[in-house]
């Protein structure tokens, strides 16, 4: 017996069987009704909320920032933004011919699939249009939907990323998606840093900072020149590293094509792979250096070794088993050390590799880091290709030791030299600085990291000197290179690429290269240079690359602080005053120009006999050449502005 019915009886209340049926059935009915009606009450609140963006409710959540990537000197790489994206509200949508029309114009989106989206009286009242607009596009479409001409039409804010540097070093920053979650670069891989980490439930939360040691300025600069090498040469892919020597911090990193982060997806995945870590292939003779100095450090050979190279490397056991011999491009007949690396001579390098055993020669190249990953943060960074020792042929050795039968990454060439710049030491590649938390404090840092010592100081040092011989001599593969009373280290190569259908090298398809380092007396910067299949008649790496190596010396070893051309170089103290100096009088020398505005600057090329060449605004931060040095006819001096 239900309770009211007990409550019925205890009133001496008597009902029949069928009055109780309808007693229970309307009190039945009456829960029901008010029940559905308070659920019918609430859609409706919700529907009309929905319906008005002035009357709609929304949840307030804590702020949330994505950290910023900056670079060495904390510019900006990538930072957090708001951006819109475009959504359909269907049951205020007036007019969706005109509607599709307008979004087609402004967004670059198909009018036709428009239509039949915004035409689709079935479909779900909302769908999203287009996913984090531009600015511009934002500004266009506010206009209109406050104009009244595209209702149903919202902009709903979204969290989202900006790259000022645009497509700069693009390889490395990456990218995020729509959901701002990184895709791609060290937005992929430090993601978790990067991400906004949540403290409270109403407390604001803030990603961690990442600084590179990429530097802006040094990554322009160097695009600049290799860009118009990528136009002239046309490769299939343009590669190159800058890197500090002394550290193994990485200041350029360049891989052509490259794209615009703000706007990867218009981008095909082939212009977004980043070739410098990923890519592996034969480096060629630029090997040699590796495989040279590999022989010395086991004792197999010494400078003072030579080696009859005009009848080829054909020995017994090649006749024997009818293997191809190995040749040179031209006769260059009885060679020293020094004199294979001038002309490069495969004959010579393959004879010097008779004099060890395949397991030390192996070892020596594992320790240079062939055959494994360097472990720089970068997502999909290729081990390379050094097969064991066991897998080797007859001819592996000497074809391994002209750069042949093996595969390398650019990343990891340039890190096996820093061998040569510091006593035979290897370090371990950085392209991350530091970490700092959201207040500025520092969480980690990246120092100097030596790995192993692969060469003794004595065979480093031999190399290195061999490679100044290489530039300096007349008959050297990077005699282009040279710099007058200015010593540069620098090893070419030029190397066939393999037909991956057939197995066999194409015959007018070749990677060429070049490695620099200098100065060679102490070097603090290391070149490292690749352009893969480069068009035309001119594609030896020496040829190509060695006037690369010197157009990046020049421009970089001012800003590094490296004597050119034996003027010494003065010391500033990098402040900027913000007092009014007193405007330099035209001279003989060039004066310090820091701290002044371009209308103070500029009254010193007011005679006009001396030329200026200004970038950017402000006041003056760089100049070259330096202050101290005496102007020469004709003279140009570079000033640049922050």
């Amino acid at each position: 017996m239900l309770y009211w019915e007990k409550y019925w009886v205890k009133k001496g209340i008597s009902l029949s069987n069928a009055e109780i049926r309808n007693k229970r059935f309307r009190i039945y009915f009456i829960i029901i009704a008010l029940f559905t009606s308070l659920i019918l009450l609430r859609f409706s609140l919700i529907m009309l909320s929905s319906s008005s963006p002035s009357t709609r409710s929304s949840l307030t959540l804590p702020e949330a920032a994505r950290g910023p990537i900056l670079d060495s000197k904390g510019k900006l790489m990538a930072v957090q933004t708001q951006l819109y994206s475009v959504s359909l509200w269907r049951p205020e949508l007036e007019n969706p011919l005109e509607s599709a029309r307008l979004l087609a114009k402004i967004l670059d989106l198909d009018r036709d699939s428009l239509e039949e989206l915004l035409s689709n009286e079935k479909g779900s009242n909302f769908s999203w249009i287009k996913r984090q607009i531009s600015p511009a596009e934002s500004k266009d479409l506010t206009a209109l939907i406050e104009g009244g001409k595209l209702k149903g039409i919202r902009l709903e804010p979204e969290p989202g990323r900006h790259y000022p540097q645009k497509s700069l070093a693009s390889h490395v920053v990456g990218y995020v998606g729509t959901d701002n979650v990184g895709l791609d670069g060290i937005e992929y891989t430090l993601n978790d840093v990067l991400s906004p980490t949540l403290i409270g439930e109403d407390s604001p939360t803030y990603g961690n900072r990442v600084y590179l040691t990429i530097d802006v300025n040094v990554q322009h600069r160097v695009e600049k020149i290799l860009k118009r090498a990528y136009e002239e040469y046309q490769p299939d892919d343009l590669m190159a590293v800058v890197m500090e020597a002394k550290t193994g911090d990485i200041a350029a990193y360049v891989s052509l094509p490259h794209f615009d982060p703000n706007n990867f997806q218009d981008y095909s995945a082939e212009e977004r792979k980043n070739q410098l870590t990923q890519m592996a292939y034969e480096p060629g003779s630029v090997f040699k250096i590796f495989s040279l100095s590999s022989f010395m450090e086991l004792g197999g050979i010494t400078p003072a070794v030579s080696y009859d190279t005009s009848g080829g490397f054909n020995p017994d056991y090649f006749k024997k088993y009818d293997i191809a011999p190995i040749t040179d491009l031209g006769n260059y007949g009885v060679l020293d050390l020094q004199g294979i690396l001038n002309h490069s001579s495969n004959v010579g390098t393959a004879y010097a590799s008779e004099s060890v055993n395949i397991d030390d020669y192996y070892g020596m190249l594992r320790n240079f880091g062939f055959g494994k990953s360097t472990g720089l943060p970068l997502p999909g960074e290729s081990n390379g290709l050094l097969k064991e020792p066991e897998e080797w042929s007859l001819r592996s050795k000497p074809t391994i030791s002209i750069g042949q039968e093996v595969g390398v990454s650019a990343l990891q060439m340039v890190t096996a030299a820093t061998v040569f710049a510091n006593g035979g030491m290897l370090l371990k590649p950085h392209i991350i600085k530091k970490i700092e938390s959201p207040e500025g404090e520092l969480i980690k840092e990246y120092t100097r990291e030596p790995i192993r010592e692969v060469l003794s100081p004595e065979t480093a040092e031999t190399m290195l000197r061999m490679m100044r011989g290489i530039v300096d001599s007349p008959e050297g593969t990077t005699r282009r290179a040279r710099i007058d009373d200015f010593p540069i280290s620098a090893k070419s190569g030029t190397a066939q690429i393999t037909n991956l259908d057939t197995g066999e090298y194409y015959p007018d398809r070749f990677t060429a290269s070049v490695m620099a380092l200098f100065p060679t007396d102490d070097p603090q910067l290391i070149i490292y240079i690749v352009l893969k299949n480069p068009r035309g008649d001119i594609y030896y790496g020496g040829t190509i690359g060695s006037p690369l190596v010197k157009e990046i010396a020049l421009d970089l070893a001012p800003y590094y602080h490296i004597p050119l051309i034996g003027n010494e170089v003065y010391e500033t103290s990098g402040r900027v005053s913000l007092s009014q100096p007193d405007s330099p009088e035209p001279s003989r020398v060039i004066p310090d120009f820091t701290g002044m505005s371009k209308r103070e600057a500029l009254r010193f090329f007011a005679d006009g006999k001396t030329g200026v060449n200004m970038k950017g605004e402000g006041r003056v931060i760089f100049q070259f050449p330096q202050p101290g040095m005496t102007l020469t006819d004709d003279q140009v001096i570079f000033l640049e502005f922050q």
